[in-house]
């Protein structure tokens, strides 16, 4: 073998939802928005001059970040912006998670978490949920070198109340406290606010989701300055130039128009409340989503049968062949005419 392999870092990838090249599929896997984005996006696109493609983008990006201070009262220097939220959670645990004590996050969450630290080399610890596939706080007020909770949380959608958190970040004043709010505008209330009151808290956001962005990878944090510039500076010696310049106009763009974003938020949920009802009548039993996605199982389906049964006939749902979530499909919420077209094909396989 050659002697070069030795020297190689040899690491389980994260492993993403299936991205099928067919164009006559219904795609509910990975929990995109099945909405295109605000005509006031395509207008900016269009009208961009692609000779500024030959200079680096804007480093600084203040207009954007002045944009979505707002959502939550901060100021322009209490927020921080990436290619995606993934690689802003990459770049925050880079930054955060550096003691000698595992870091603490949820047995069954997004499965990036535990990749990051064995990429960078981070102990960490899986928490077990409970039987109700619920986030025990009590579980957190241990001692840990940080706490990352995604919530509402991934796969399972279910939200974790505010005041649950706020006891976790009060008990921990000596670690940093991420919040993954990916999916935080299709139920709840967001905990960013919480910046000013606590000093130990990240809160991280993405416009894959709520804002119909996936394919321009923006993300963003909010937390207190000394974090935001802890972060930048990791940021700058890694990639100084994150956000392409095409990628912060559309997102200018999408942050401005707060009644298109509504209205997708809203025709998101109440599908989602419609196919709940739905499957209940079919047997199934769904988790409390307060997500764009649902994760429900039924007792006498096979939920991995039901997966392949479902892409066979070009509907793609997500299948996790983990302990204690192996009977249930995580199903992205789609257009009503896409859910339906699901409940089809699920009533003629229990037919």
């Amino acid at each position: 073998m050659e002697k070069w392999r030795n020297n190689i870092r040899n690491i389980a990838p994260y492993v993403p939802g299936e991205q099928p090249k067919e164009k006559d599929i219904i795609k509910l896997n990975t929990n995109e928005s099945p909405y295109p984005p605000s005509p006031g996006v395509r207008k900016a696109i269009e009208g961009f001059d692609a000779d500024e493609l030959r200079l680096y983008p804007d480093f600084v990006c203040s207009r954007l970040k002045g944009l979505l201070a707002k959502q939550c009262g901060a100021k322009e220097s209490e927020v921080f912006l990436g290619n995606g939220s993934d690689e802003v959670l990459a770049l925050c645990f880079m930054t955060f998670f550096n003691s000698k004590k595992p870091v603490l996050f949820p047995d069954i969450t997004y499965s990036f978490y535990d990749v990051w630290c064995s990429l960078f080399d981070i102990g960490f610890k899986r928490i077990p949920l409970g039987e109700d596939l619920r986030i025990k706080k009590e579980d957190y007020f241990g001692e840990n070198g940080g706490i990352v909770i995604a919530n509402p949380n991934a796969p399972t959608a279910i939200y974790m109340e505010n005041g649950d958190i706020e006891d976790i970040i009060k008990q921990n004043e000596a670690s940093i406290i991420i919040v993954d709010e990916a999916y935080i505008d299709f139920g709840g209330k967001s905990i960013a606010p919480l910046i000013h009151k606590y000093d130990n808290l990240v809160v991280v956001r993405t416009y894959s989701k709520s804002r119909n962005l996936a394919g321009i990878r923006l993300g963003y944090a909010f937390a207190s300055e000394p974090l935001i510039q802890a972060l930048e500076a990791v940021k700058n010696s890694f990639n100084s130039y994150t956000v392409s310049t095409v990628s912060r106009l559309a997102a200018e763009a999408a942050a401005e128009d707060t009644e298109y974003f509504e209205m997708c938020r809203g025709k998101i949920i109440k599908t989602r409340e419609n196919t709940v009802r739905e499957l209940e009548k079919l047997g199934f039993e769904t988790l409390p989503s307060s997500a764009n996605f649902i994760f429900t199982t039924h007792k006498d389906i096979n939920a991995e049968e039901l997966f392949s049964y479902l892409k066979e006939n070009k509907i793609y749902v997500r299948y996790f062949k983990k302990p204690r979530i192996d009977n249930y499909l995580r199903i992205t919420i789609g257009t009503d005419e896409q859910m339906e077209k699901l409940l089809e094909e699920i009533r003629r396989y229990i037919k």
